[in-house]
Protein backbone atom coordinates (compact mmCIF):
# COMPACT_ATOMS: atom_id res chain seq x y z
CA UNK A 1 0.00 0.00 0.00
CA UNK A 2 1.08 3.58 -0.74
CA UNK A 3 2.61 5.43 1.80
CA UNK A 4 1.23 8.86 0.43
CA UNK A 5 -2.29 9.06 1.63
CA UNK A 6 -3.59 13.06 1.52
CA UNK A 7 -7.23 12.81 0.61
CA UNK A 8 -6.89 16.36 -1.14
CA UNK A 9 -4.66 14.33 -3.96
CA UNK A 10 -7.24 13.61 -6.61
CA UNK A 11 -4.76 10.93 -8.05
CA UNK A 12 -5.65 8.77 -4.00
CA UNK A 13 -8.13 6.66 -3.46
CA UNK A 14 -10.27 7.31 -0.89
CA UNK A 15 -11.08 3.53 -0.45
CA UNK A 16 -7.41 3.10 0.23
CA UNK A 17 -6.73 5.95 3.22
CA UNK A 18 -9.82 4.55 4.60
CA UNK A 19 -8.47 0.59 4.52
CA UNK A 20 -5.04 2.48 6.07
CA UNK A 21 -7.44 4.64 8.47
CA UNK A 22 -9.32 1.24 9.60
CA UNK A 23 -5.88 -0.99 10.11
CA UNK A 24 -4.78 1.66 12.39
CA UNK A 25 -7.59 1.52 14.47
CA UNK A 26 -7.78 -2.28 14.57
CA UNK A 27 -4.06 -2.02 15.87
CA UNK A 28 -4.74 0.28 18.43
CA UNK A 29 -8.11 -0.71 19.60
CA UNK A 30 -7.71 -4.89 19.71
CA UNK A 31 -10.28 -5.23 17.80
CA UNK A 32 -9.83 -6.54 14.23
CA UNK A 33 -13.80 -5.09 13.26
CA UNK A 34 -16.67 -3.35 14.65
CA UNK A 35 -20.13 -3.28 13.85
CA UNK A 36 -21.24 0.38 15.14
CA UNK A 37 -20.47 3.42 14.03
CA UNK A 38 -21.61 6.68 15.57
CA UNK A 39 -20.27 9.95 14.29
CA UNK A 40 -21.03 11.96 17.55
CA UNK A 41 -22.59 16.09 16.53
CA UNK A 42 -22.99 18.66 18.88
CA UNK A 43 -24.96 17.82 22.01
CA UNK A 44 -24.05 13.68 21.07
CA UNK A 45 -20.84 13.98 23.59
CA UNK A 46 -21.58 12.14 26.11
CA UNK A 47 -23.52 9.06 24.30
CA UNK A 48 -20.23 7.41 24.07
CA UNK A 49 -19.86 7.07 28.51
CA UNK A 50 -23.31 5.74 28.17
CA UNK A 51 -23.28 3.13 25.71
CA UNK A 52 -20.56 0.80 27.41
CA UNK A 53 -17.11 0.85 28.87
CA UNK A 54 -14.45 2.03 26.67
CA UNK A 55 -12.25 -0.58 25.51
CA UNK A 56 -9.43 1.56 23.64
CA UNK A 57 -9.08 5.53 22.64
CA UNK A 58 -7.13 6.91 19.60
CA UNK A 59 -6.23 10.25 19.10
CA UNK A 60 -8.16 11.16 15.62
CA UNK A 61 -5.35 12.97 14.18
CA UNK A 62 -2.94 9.55 14.72
CA UNK A 63 -5.29 7.61 12.13
CA UNK A 64 -4.27 8.36 8.72
CA UNK A 65 -7.04 11.24 6.89
CA UNK A 66 -8.34 12.71 10.48
CA UNK A 67 -7.28 15.84 11.78
CA UNK A 68 -8.15 17.34 15.49
CA UNK A 69 -11.37 18.91 15.92
CA UNK A 70 -11.94 22.38 14.18
CA UNK A 71 -15.06 22.71 16.08
CA UNK A 72 -15.60 23.58 19.72
CA UNK A 73 -18.49 21.43 21.63
CA UNK A 74 -16.62 18.22 19.83
CA UNK A 75 -13.85 15.62 20.77
CA UNK A 76 -11.02 14.55 18.52
CA UNK A 77 -10.79 10.74 20.24
CA UNK A 78 -12.09 7.84 17.82
CA UNK A 79 -13.28 5.62 20.45
CA UNK A 80 -13.82 1.60 20.62
CA UNK A 81 -16.93 0.82 22.54
CA UNK A 82 -18.56 -1.86 23.75
CA UNK A 83 -22.14 -1.83 23.41
CA UNK A 84 -23.70 -3.05 26.42
CA UNK A 85 -23.22 -7.13 27.36
CA UNK A 86 -24.35 -7.71 23.62
CA UNK A 87 -20.92 -8.20 22.75
CA UNK A 88 -20.99 -6.34 19.92
CA UNK A 89 -18.30 -3.00 19.77
CA UNK A 90 -18.80 0.73 18.26
CA UNK A 91 -16.53 2.98 16.81
CA UNK A 92 -17.62 6.40 17.76
CA UNK A 93 -16.53 9.58 16.11
CA UNK A 94 -15.97 12.08 18.31
CA UNK A 95 -15.93 14.77 15.92
CA UNK A 96 -16.48 15.37 12.07
CA UNK A 97 -14.68 17.22 9.14
CA UNK A 98 -17.27 19.89 7.85
CA UNK A 99 -17.78 21.03 4.25
CA UNK A 100 -16.94 24.59 5.40
CA UNK A 101 -13.96 23.48 6.34
CA UNK A 102 -12.58 23.53 3.06
CA UNK A 103 -10.57 20.01 2.93
CA UNK A 104 -12.55 18.94 0.22
CA UNK A 105 -15.79 16.62 0.33
CA UNK A 106 -13.40 13.35 0.67
CA UNK A 107 -12.38 14.43 4.11
CA UNK A 108 -15.56 15.21 5.01
CA UNK A 109 -16.75 11.46 4.24
CA UNK A 110 -14.04 9.76 5.25
CA UNK A 111 -14.95 8.42 9.00
CA UNK A 112 -18.09 6.75 6.71
CA UNK A 113 -16.11 5.34 4.61
CA UNK A 114 -13.48 4.13 7.50
CA UNK A 115 -16.54 2.66 9.42
CA UNK A 116 -17.10 0.47 5.98
CA UNK A 117 -13.52 -0.47 6.14
CA UNK A 118 -13.43 -1.30 9.81
CA UNK A 119 -16.36 -3.60 9.71
CA UNK A 120 -19.45 -1.85 10.27
CA UNK A 121 -22.76 -2.76 9.05
CA UNK A 122 -24.53 0.37 10.47
CA UNK A 123 -23.82 3.94 11.07
CA UNK A 124 -25.70 6.55 13.12
CA UNK A 125 -25.09 10.05 12.39
CA UNK A 126 -25.81 12.61 14.84
CA UNK A 127 -26.31 16.73 14.46
CA UNK A 128 -27.36 19.73 16.28
CA UNK A 129 -29.23 21.99 14.47
CA UNK A 130 -31.98 24.29 14.17
CA UNK A 131 -35.51 23.85 14.44
CA UNK A 132 -38.26 25.03 11.86
CA UNK A 133 -41.31 23.83 14.31
CA UNK A 134 -41.89 26.04 16.65
CA UNK A 135 -43.34 22.70 18.87
CA UNK A 136 -39.41 21.69 19.22
CA UNK A 137 -38.02 22.77 22.05
CA UNK A 138 -33.93 23.35 22.38
CA UNK A 139 -33.39 20.01 23.49
CA UNK A 140 -35.75 17.79 21.16
CA UNK A 141 -34.10 14.87 19.23
CA UNK A 142 -35.85 14.64 16.29
CA UNK A 143 -35.29 11.55 13.85
CA UNK A 144 -34.43 12.60 10.25
CA UNK A 145 -36.47 10.78 7.85
CA UNK A 146 -35.29 12.19 4.42
CA UNK A 147 -32.80 15.27 3.75
CA UNK A 148 -32.58 17.97 1.56
CA UNK A 149 -28.95 18.45 0.35
CA UNK A 150 -27.94 22.48 -0.55
CA UNK A 151 -23.94 21.81 -0.74
CA UNK A 152 -24.41 21.70 -4.27
CA UNK A 153 -22.11 18.66 -4.29
CA UNK A 154 -22.07 15.41 -3.75
CA UNK A 155 -19.19 12.41 -2.36
CA UNK A 156 -19.47 9.99 -4.88
CA UNK A 157 -17.49 10.37 -7.59
CA UNK A 158 -17.74 9.16 -11.21
CA UNK A 159 -20.24 7.40 -12.99
CA UNK A 160 -22.02 5.85 -9.89
CA UNK A 161 -25.66 6.47 -9.41
CA UNK A 162 -26.90 5.51 -6.27
CA UNK A 163 -30.39 5.03 -4.96
CA UNK A 164 -31.58 7.28 -2.12
CA UNK A 165 -35.07 6.48 -2.07
CA UNK A 166 -34.87 4.74 1.28
CA UNK A 167 -31.83 6.31 2.97
CA UNK A 168 -32.85 6.93 6.31
CA UNK A 169 -33.69 3.56 6.95
CA UNK A 170 -37.34 2.68 8.40
CA UNK A 171 -35.76 -0.37 10.49
CA UNK A 172 -33.97 1.59 12.01
CA UNK A 173 -36.13 4.09 12.51
CA UNK A 174 -38.84 1.55 13.89
CA UNK A 175 -36.01 0.12 16.52
CA UNK A 176 -35.77 3.65 17.57
CA UNK A 177 -39.30 4.65 18.30
CA UNK A 178 -39.40 1.30 20.12
CA UNK A 179 -37.18 2.99 22.53
CA UNK A 180 -39.03 6.19 22.53
CA UNK A 181 -42.31 6.38 20.85
CA UNK A 182 -42.92 9.90 21.07
CA UNK A 183 -39.70 10.55 18.66
CA UNK A 184 -40.57 12.93 16.05
CA UNK A 185 -39.11 12.71 12.49
CA UNK A 186 -38.21 15.41 9.82
CA UNK A 187 -36.62 16.00 7.00
CA UNK A 188 -33.02 17.58 7.57
CA UNK A 189 -32.04 20.37 5.13
CA UNK A 190 -28.06 20.76 5.19
CA UNK A 191 -26.39 24.25 3.68
CA UNK A 192 -22.75 24.66 3.28
CA UNK A 193 -22.11 27.06 6.24
CA UNK A 194 -20.38 28.64 8.14
CA UNK A 195 -22.69 31.30 8.45
CA UNK A 196 -26.08 30.65 10.29
CA UNK A 197 -29.26 30.92 7.65
CA UNK A 198 -30.59 34.00 6.97
CA UNK A 199 -34.72 33.88 7.82
CA UNK A 200 -35.41 34.20 4.36
CA UNK A 201 -33.55 30.79 3.76
CA UNK A 202 -35.10 28.95 6.50
CA UNK A 203 -38.26 30.04 4.88
CA UNK A 204 -37.25 28.73 1.49
CA UNK A 205 -35.80 25.27 3.28
CA UNK A 206 -39.34 25.57 4.63
CA UNK A 207 -41.32 25.81 1.57
CA UNK A 208 -39.22 22.98 0.14
CA UNK A 209 -40.38 20.84 2.58
CA UNK A 210 -37.84 21.24 5.49
CA UNK A 211 -37.98 20.57 9.12
CA UNK A 212 -34.23 21.23 10.55
CA UNK A 213 -31.27 23.51 9.05
CA UNK A 214 -27.47 22.41 9.86
CA UNK A 215 -24.65 21.78 8.21
CA UNK A 216 -23.09 18.33 8.43
CA UNK A 217 -24.63 15.08 7.77
CA UNK A 218 -26.57 14.43 4.31
CA UNK A 219 -22.96 14.00 2.36
CA UNK A 220 -21.93 11.69 5.25
CA UNK A 221 -25.30 9.56 4.71
CA UNK A 222 -24.86 9.67 0.76
CA UNK A 223 -21.48 8.26 1.04
CA UNK A 224 -23.22 5.79 3.63
CA UNK A 225 -25.42 4.35 1.05
CA UNK A 226 -23.39 4.18 -1.10
CA UNK A 227 -20.31 2.06 0.90
CA UNK A 228 -23.80 -0.06 2.03
CA UNK A 229 -24.15 1.30 5.09
CA UNK A 230 -27.57 1.04 7.01
CA UNK A 231 -28.12 4.91 8.03
CA UNK A 232 -29.95 6.30 11.24
CA UNK A 233 -29.57 9.84 11.27
CA UNK A 234 -30.63 11.87 14.55
CA UNK A 235 -30.82 15.70 14.70
CA UNK A 236 -30.83 17.52 18.63
CA UNK A 237 -32.53 20.72 17.74
CA UNK A 238 -30.16 23.34 19.49
CA UNK A 239 -32.25 26.34 18.74
CA UNK A 240 -35.06 27.17 16.94
CA UNK A 241 -33.82 28.45 13.12
CA UNK A 242 -33.75 32.37 12.02
CA UNK A 243 -36.67 33.72 11.37
CA UNK A 244 -38.73 31.53 13.41
CA UNK A 245 -37.29 33.21 16.94
CA UNK A 246 -36.62 36.84 17.55
CA UNK A 247 -33.45 35.73 19.56
CA UNK A 248 -30.58 35.75 17.50
CA UNK A 249 -28.12 32.48 16.31
CA UNK A 250 -25.03 31.83 18.51
CA UNK A 251 -22.43 28.76 18.37
CA UNK A 252 -22.56 29.22 22.20
CA UNK A 253 -26.49 28.96 22.46
CA UNK A 254 -26.06 25.55 20.45
CA UNK A 255 -23.55 24.35 22.95
CA UNK A 256 -25.58 24.91 26.36
CA UNK A 257 -28.42 23.79 24.61
CA UNK A 258 -26.43 20.69 23.70
CA UNK A 259 -25.48 20.41 27.43
CA UNK A 260 -28.66 20.73 29.11
CA UNK A 261 -29.44 17.87 27.34
CA UNK A 262 -26.64 15.60 26.93
CA UNK A 263 -27.74 13.13 29.39
CA UNK A 264 -31.25 12.33 28.08
CA UNK A 265 -29.77 12.03 24.48
CA UNK A 266 -27.01 10.00 25.65
CA UNK A 267 -29.50 7.47 27.33
CA UNK A 268 -31.46 7.34 23.95
CA UNK A 269 -29.21 7.07 21.99
CA UNK A 270 -27.09 4.17 23.95
CA UNK A 271 -30.58 2.43 24.21
CA UNK A 272 -31.09 2.56 20.63
CA UNK A 273 -27.36 1.17 19.47
CA UNK A 274 -27.95 -1.18 21.76
CA UNK A 275 -31.04 -2.77 20.14
CA UNK A 276 -29.80 -2.12 16.71
CA UNK A 277 -26.50 -4.39 17.91
CA UNK A 278 -28.91 -7.09 19.33
CA UNK A 279 -30.96 -6.98 16.12
CA UNK A 280 -27.85 -7.90 13.97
Amino acid sequence: MSTHLDLADPTVDPLQVAAAAAAVIADRTGAPTHDVALVLGSGWGQTAELIGPTLASVDSAEIPGFRKAAVAGHSSATRSVAIGDTGARALVFGTRTHFYEGRGVRAVVHAVRTAKAAGCSTIVLTNGCGGLNPAWAPGTPVLIRDHINLTATSPIEGANFVDLTDLYSARLRAIAHGVDAGLDEGVYVQFRGPHYETPAEVQMAKILGGDLVGMSTTLEAIAARQAGLEVLGISLVTNLAAGISDQPLSHEEVLEAGQAAAARCGRLLAAVVTRIAQSH
